[in-house]
């Protein structure tokens, strides 16, 4: 009998928590030396919040960007981009956010906490449904997902995983959705989505194709979902309305919709969707 890791929920809300302690402790630390946003010896420290699935890219991207700014510190805080809306929104001190949906930027848009104006989507992705690397069941199409009732397939939690929502809306677009809610393990992001495929704990889960091929060792990609059975999957991008370093989440923001971006980010897969 397969087993798989269950989720406590809060193990992944303590990461969060002590994100936000130590946005206080920023602050506090800032009000009383007057010189928010910057670290020891005048080094300016620019905290980005991305989802998980940019985790590979951003951090290239961050020591390119450190690279042609001395003195200049790219922190990252990566996660599922429901959490790092709601860190937003609790204060946490962030210069710079990456979404893989429009739901979280729309919404913190909508409550002045972002710069709206300047969002970009420079990047693309798609859902693809894995299996552990050494499985011996075949999907030929979705419609198999509903062979075998005791076999597990994990997702996203559709409530703050985009890849989830993703997930969701593709087994409901093959009329799968009710059938396959027994069976369903929820991931709270998409990379642990991952971690319980490659593990063995699960018969299949639906992840981006670039999660899928930084472990192409550990699982293989059986299915694509069709691009008309769920949302395009976009990173939209902005600059925090509260960040404390303005002009420096600016500029980074603009080298994330660069050429020099480019190569990095279809390096490791995704789509480039800018002219």
């Amino acid at each position: 009998m397969k087993t798989y890791t269950k989720y406590i929920r809060l193990s992944t809300r303590l990461p969060a928590l002590l994100f936000l302690l130590a946005g206080v402790a920023v602050a506090a630390a800032g009000c009383g030396s007057g010189a928010q946003g910057q670290g020891t010896g005048g080094q300016q420290t620019l905290t980005v919040s991305a989802a998980i699935s940019l985790q590979d890219a951003f951090t290239e991207l961050g020591r390119a960007f450190e690279a042609a700014h001395p003195g200049v510190s790219v922190q990252f805080n990566f996660g599922a981009s429901g959490d790092l809306e709601s860190q937003i929104e609790g204060g946490a001190p962030v210069d710079v956010f990456a979404a893989a949906s429009t739901r979280e930027t729309g919404e913190l848009a909508q409550k002045g906490l972002i710069d709206a104006a300047g969002v970009i989507r420079p990047v693309g992705n798609d859902l693809v449904l894995t299996v552990p690397s050494g499985a011996t069941a075949q999907f030929g199409a979705f419609a198999d997902l509903a062979r075998g009732a005791s076999g597990k397939i994990a997702i996203g939690n559709p409530a703050t995983v985009p890849a989830g929502r993703y997930a969701r809306d593709t087994l409901t677009h093959f009329g799968l959705w009710d059938a396959l809610k027994p069976r369903l393990v929820y991931g709270e992001s998409v990379r642990q989505v991952l971690d319980y495929v490659a593990r063995g704990e699960v018969d299949a889960g639906l992840v981006y194709a670039t999660d899928a091929r930084a472990r192409a060792s550990e699982v293989r990609v059986a299915l694509s979902a069709p691009a008309d059975s769920h949302a395009p999957v976009t990173y939209p991008m902005a600059v925090v309305s509260g960040s404390a370093n303005r002009a420096l989440a600016g500029q980074f923001l603009a080298f994330l919709g660069s050429a020099a971006a480019r190569p990095v980010f279809e390096k490791y897969g995704f789509r480039w969707l800018l002219g």
